[in-house]
């Protein structure tokens, strides 16, 4: 296994580090209701995806 031979400086730590910050997910508007989305997904709220029904939704009943 190896063994580091120098301690690795504070700096070229960071350096490292400087891409390994979470990401928030891209959002887009559903032309369909209006919503937002994650890319690449299935709207939530009126399940669909490129124009498209995808899943379909169960419709609240209004009382």
């Amino acid at each position: 296994m190896a063994h580091p031979k120098r301690r690795q400086s504070n700096t070229r730590t960071a350096k490292r580090r400087t891409h390994d910050k979470a990401v928030a997910p891209t959002l887009a508007v559903c032309p369909n209701c209006g919503a937002y989305y994650v890319y690449h997904t299935v709207c939530p709220t009126c399940g669909y995806y490129r124009g498209k029904v995808a899943i379909k939704m169960n419709e609240e009943v209004a009382e």
